[in-house]
């Protein structure tokens, strides 16, 4: 590799660890003036779309019907739950505390794959990682928990942590049904389905607006979330992915609820205490830990299965 194309990779990932950071603040900007599972619904309608249109212009088939089922149902764990959950919860809970916990998905990955099919061992390194995940999220729970209405913050939990758990499963489900698509592609098919399903959500439980009334701050919101959120880091995303090591390239998953809570402190005026601090660094590195157990199992069965 190049020098030019290796800045340009590490550029690449400084992007999808500021801008992935910076999206749950804009989120929670979003949510301030507009139902929560509306704005999910039009992020993802647009961005949904927009991937769906660019393959379809590349010369991409309409998905089959049985392609279609699964990702109607990938949309509902990845979109659904995952996305527009964790946006219900942002306004009961800081965007810093929301990728926090949306950070501990390897964890309910380890203890899903132990508990469902036995093939993760819970060794003494991987269930220290866990315990100090869980500590340190602990830690910014009650901290947060006092710049908080205990009723609104509890709710904002429950949705975060449904959240989390749905994107576990998803990941988990990709991984375990392998289906003859263009993933990108998929991707935009899974958006659109879960946009569809989150606006007759948003209607069905009565906070919904008409778009005609939607603020600008929404709009300018949405703006980002699906341009640099969705779009650019996503090119980014790929290509760090593509020039550096999957160990490299995945240290945006640490950087970027880092990079919530210190500007969420700033723009949202999100609390921001030593303990806070405290408890964000000891769950990333629980989950750095966990991470790092998964890779050396990983490795240990490539070697015996070569």
């Amino acid at each position: 590799m190049n020098i030019s194309t290796k800045h340009k990779a590490y550029f690449a990932l400084f992007i999808t660890s500021t801008v992935w950071g910076t999206s749950w603040i804009a989120s929670k900007i979003a949510v301030k003036y507009t139902p929560a599972l509306e704005v999910s619904a039009i992020r993802q309608g647009i961005a949904g779309f927009s991937f769906v249109l660019f393959f379809l212009i590349k010369g991409e088939k309409l998905p089959t019907r049985k392609q279609f089922i699964w990702l109607a149902g990938m949309s509902v764990l990845l979109f659904v739950l995952a996305n527009g959950f964790a946006t219900i919860g942002l306004q009961y809970i800081s965007s810093g505390l929301g990728a926090l916990i949306s950070a501990l998905y390897p964890l309910s990955v380890v203890i899903i794959e132990r508990i469902f099919y036995k093939n993760t061992r819970i060794t003494t390194q991987t269930f220290v990682g866990i315990f100090l995940g869980l500590a340190g999220i602990g830690l910014v729970f009650f901290e947060n928990a006092f710049h908080n209405n205990t009723e609104g913050y509890i709710i904002g939990i429950i949705f975060s942590v449904i959240a989390m758990l749905g994107w576990a499963i998803g990941t988990i489900y990709i991984a375990r049904t392998k289906m003859q698509i263009n993933p990108y592609y998929a991707t935009g098919w899974e958006m659109i389905c879960g946009s569809c399903i989150l606006f007759v959500m948003s209607v069905a439980n009565g906070k919904f607006i008409p778009i005609n009334t939607i603020p600008y701050q929404t709009w300018l919101s949405i703006g980002y979330l699906v341009s640099m959120g969705s779009v650019i880091t996503f090119v980014a995303f790929i290509y760090t992915m593509k020039h550096l090591q999957p160990s490299i390239a995945a240290l945006y998953a640490y950087i970027n609820p880092i990079v919530a809570i210190l500007i969420g402190s700033v723009l949202v005026n999100d609390p921001l205490t030593i303990n806070i601090i405290l408890g964000s660094i000891i769950t990333l590195i629980g989950v750095f830990i966990v991470n790092q157990s998964l890779k050396k199992q990983r490795d240990l069965a490539s070697k015996i299965t070569d």
